[in-house]
């Protein structure tokens, strides 16, 4: 598999815009605007072998012509040309090849290429090095699938382009072409493209039984691509449904991060929720023994549970699922946003109140719950306290930047008083992200973006206020002398200047730090 050196990304879940990869490859430029042009205004199909052959990867193609000349056939497959189908730039260039795995290892050695057994003997793979990146180049291969939920119990060589393509997911991610650009679609994958449709090749229950990680790679599918489930995939997920328990919980949260940052998050969350797929469980192995990890099952009560139509549109699920969509595209927010109002509907929380349904106290639960579902999930303790504070403080957010006469700086000097944060900088940089949890939060109710005004400059504002808060004594803005004047009671009376500081009693300035000080170490004296 090629991966492109200049794509910066996030636990590899960043995408990046067509003219992205190639802005420094000068006449590439140009290229890849005629092709991708060519594919937006005709369709691929449309388009000629040789347009469809140029934009080909150069490494892929020396590759292929490399394994041709051997008298092998070899096509790219799968994703990349998945990507080509629809306009874009291919993250990665796989390759598909007659060639078995030591006859590869002969074609690249007679061009003076760097290869690497990766897994030759068991699945077919040899790894290329050309101009310093990596292409996974696969024999021709069928499986065969046993107990374990996701790997294949045996691998066999394959004779023909076709049985290879078989054993693979989604009819988009069965198609090859070869260097000229002749396209090899068995399963009809560019009308579902054309369709906007995800579908298994052949029977999706038989899919998904040989292997469960394609449960989620469906959703995530559905996310990245913006696609609609073929109503066969939908019905065929269920039966799969026990071979997800053998999962690893390390693969499914891969793909579930992966869903969360794409653009149409909304959508892969959804149909993983709606089919039952959340309220599964899979397993982490410590200590030599599996535990299980139950994956979802908090959102499942969301679907149709109904809210104050007064301030929501939606129900709480379709809130849930539109706040994900408005939020910014990364794991802290889209993981915050997914869990913003997890507790709404539960007992204790849901009332009836003069005739109107209330949730009160759905940001404190929604906060203990958020903890136990990251904590299960394995997250590092800095992400899920993070996510754990923009839970629970969202509606206070909402009512600090809804109510003038609220005290937003006491707000701020308890947080630092408390020590919440390490340093007046993440103290801002969470209120800003709290902003924008909060605007998403208001249109996920329905409302326009125009009404989200008052919180951005309401967060900006908080923003402000705590880079301003210093939380630790190394934030004070004293002279050099300050820990000299203290001595010996350095440590206390650091901890009184920065206590003072933080309740408004002095000023964070030179001057007042070192007038306090002299003052302090007089009574000390004294």
């Amino acid at each position: 598999m090629h991966k492109n050196s200049r794509v910066k990304s996030d636990n590899d879940l960043i995408s990046v815009s067509l003219n992205q990869n190639y802005e420094e490859e000068g006449e590439n430029v140009g290229l890849w605007s005629q092709i991708s042009s060519c594919f937006a205004k005709n369709s691929f199909a449309a388009c000629s072998c040789d347009e469809r052959g140029r934009a080909i990867d150069e490494g892929a193609r020396q590759i292929l012509g490399a394994i041709e000349e051997a008298g092998k056939e070899g096509y790219i497959v799968g994703g990349c040309v998945r990507d080509l189908a629809m306009g874009k730039v291919p993250h990665d260039w796989d390759i598909t090849t007659s060639a078995r795995p030591e006859e590869m290892l002969s074609i690249a050695a007679l061009r003076g290429w760097q290869a690497i057994d990766g897994g030759g003997r068991r699945f077919g793979t040899v790894i290329v090095v050309l101009g310093g990146e990596n292409y996974e180049v696969t024999t021709f291969r069928s499986e065969s699938y046993g107990s374990d939920a996701h790997r294949p119990s045996e691998v066999s060589f394959a004779g023909t382009l076709k049985e290879d393509l078989m054993r693979r997911d989604f009819t988009v991610n069965a198609m090859a072409m070869d260097r000229s650009g002749r396209l090899y679609d068995a399963f009809d994958g560019l009308s579902d493209i054309a369709g906007k449709r995800l579908r298994t090749v052949g029977d999706a229950g038989e899919r998904f039984s040989e292997d469960a990680l394609r449960l989620f790679r469906a959703c995530r599918f559905v996310a990245q691509l913006d696609f609609m489930a073929d109503s066969s995939l939908v019905e065929g997920m269920e039966s799969a449904f026990p071979r997800v328990s053998g999962l690893s919980l390390e693969r499914v949260r891969q793909e579930v991060d992966r869903l969360l940052v794409s653009k149409h998050a909304a959508r892969g969350m959804d149909l993983l929720v709606r089919s039952g797929l959340a309220r599964c469980s899979c397993r982490i192995k410590e200590k030599g023994a599996y535990t299980e990890v139950p994956i979802l099952p908090e959102l499942s009560h969301l679907v149709g549970l109904p809210q104050q139509k007064e301030f929501h549109k939606y129900d709480a699920w379709y809130h849930t699922l539109a706040v994900l969509e408005a939020a910014s595209p990364e794991p802290l927010l889209r993981w915050a946003a997914l869990l913003h109002d997890v507790a709404k509907g539960m007992p204790g929380i849901r009332a009836i109140r003069k005739g109107r349904l209330t949730d009160y106290g759905h940001d404190k639960k929604g906060a203990e719950m958020a903890r136990d579902i990251l904590t299960r999930w394995r997250r590092c303790p800095s992400f899920t306290e993070e996510v754990v504070w923009l839970v629970e403080n969202h509606m206070r957010f909402h009512f600090f930047a809804n109510s003038p006469e609220a005290d937003a700086e006491k707000w701020v000097r308890q947080l630092a008083r408390d020590h919440v944060f390490s340093s007046s900088e993440a103290m801002a940089e969470s209120f800003l992200h709290l902003k924008d949890l909060c605007k998403a939060d208001i249109i996920g109710c329905g409302r326009p973006l125009s009404a989200t005004e008052g919180h951005e400059a309401f967060g900006e504002y908080m923003a402000e206020l705590s880079r301003r808060m210093p939380v630790t004594c190394r934030e004070l803005h004293y002279p050099k002398d300050v820990p000299a004047l203290l001595a010996p009671h350095v440590a206390e009376g650091m901890k009184n200047l920065l206590f003072r500081v933080q309740n408004g009693n002095l000023d964070n300035t030179e001057e007042a730090l070192h007038e306090a000080a002299l003052r302090f170490a007089k009574r000390h004296r004294d």
